[in-house]
């Protein structure tokens, strides 16, 4: 049985190249200390509306966006719930790919997977394949963008263009480890719900789960019989038209944060964070391939979160210790049965090619490279 460890006041600050949570600002973090004020004022209509339509700004979609108190989770069960009503599509090609299709099983939906290796992406004319040979079609297909477990980006893109031949079938995109550092253009490519949480490439605490919803999924979810309560469409998005709040008490402190770093957003701007974050990438990859190896299929390397091979076989639990005893810096291991057999770098949020360099010099000093 779990005992009880108590919370200490004397813990080092150590800097986070985790795939998240990531570095936050100081002055985002201090957004946090104001005052509390309730849910229901209409300082609250002020700072909700603010950071809704801030992130449609950021984003540069029309969708309407919900922010809810919760982590991403939320909207893999939100968005089955309220768009399917018995089959879904659900390639899988590491863990959180595979918990997605879970929490389809979990709710009762039948799931079709497409199953890959660890390590490849999910290829578009499987999903094609699999749409032109079902009997019944499917509700919607789900796919993880930037499956964080093994550095695979896959081609959203390409899947959500051949998506527009099926106009039944709804496209959920878990962005949760890259939207934000990953630029994608949500209407073009046809994505009817495409979530993240807050403490990934947003660069901001961890606890809000943001989601962009397409007309045509919110008008999906009004003709079904049933659908997410907390995080329901009509639910959630009919109460931000007629109140300009969310329909059940926000973590406003975790808001008051938002607010600041989306503004710090807008001033670099889409692009410009997507250009930074595709050098980090490329710096990351460089030096990985100097010293080890990239885990993702050559092509697919996400943009926010590297993968590297252990092709050293360096102790990796080891080395992440010691960097973190002797830098105050913290990267991540492999994810479950990689634990060994790689790590990971994030370099994501308000990371630079910089700070990512203080980090691999110090597993290049660590690791006797």
């Amino acid at each position: 049985m779990t005992k009880k460890q108590e919370y200490k006041d004397d813990y080092p600050d150590k800097t986070l190249y985790l795939p998240g949570p990531t570095e936050v600002r100081d002055d985002v973090i201090e957004a946090m200390a104001e005052p509390m004020f309730g849910h229901r004022m209409d300082r609250m209509t002020d700072l909700y509306t603010t950071i809704v339509e801030d992130t449609k700004e950021f984003l540069g979609t029309d969708n309407d966006v919900i922010v809810l108190t919760a982590s991403g989770t939320e909207f893999w069960e939100a968005t089955t719930l309220n768009l399917v009503d018995e089959q879904m599509l659900v390639p899988t090609s590491g863990a959180f790919s595979e918990r997605q299709a879970n929490v389809a099983d979990r709710l009762g939906k039948t799931v079709d997977r497409i199953e890959y290796d660890w390590g490849d992406a999910v290829k578009p004319e499987d999903i094609r394949d699999a749409l032109e040979s079902s009997d019944e079609g499917y509700d919607a297909v789900g796919v993880v963008m930037n499956e964080t477990s093994t550095g695979v980006r896959n081609p959203v893109e390409e899947i959500g263009d051949l998506l527009a031949d099926y106009p039944d079938t709804y496209f959920v995109v878990d962005a949760i480890s890259c939207l934000g550092g990953d630029f994608i253009d949500i209407e073009a490519h046809n994505i009817d719900a495409i979530f993240t949480s807050t403490q990934k490439a947003f660069a901001m605490p961890p606890g809000l789960a943001v989601c962009a919803v397409s007309d045509a999924a919110y008008e999906r979810e009004l003709e079904k019989d049933s659908a997410s309560w907390y995080g329901g469409f009509q639910r959630t998005l009919d109460y931000y038209d007629r109140k300009g709040q969310t329909h059940s008490t926000p973590a406003i402190p975790i808001m008051l944060a938002y607010r600041k770093q989306m503004k710090h957003m807008l001033d670099e701007g889409h692009d410009a964070r997507d250009q930074r974050h595709q050098e980090m990438a490329e710096y990351t990859r460089e030096w990985a391939r100097k010293h080890f190896g990239l885990f993702p299929e050559e092509g697919y390397e996400s943009q926010t979160v590297t993968c590297i091979e252990n092709t050293q076989g360096i102790d990796v639990a080891e080395t992440v210790d010691a960097v973190s005893k002797e830098y105050d810096m913290v990267f991540s291991s492999g994810y479950g049965d990689l634990s060994e057999e790689s790590f990971r770098i994030g370099h994501m949020g308000e990371h630079d090619i910089e700070s990512i360099k203080e980090l691999t010099d110090a597993i290049e000093d660590v690791a006797g490279l």
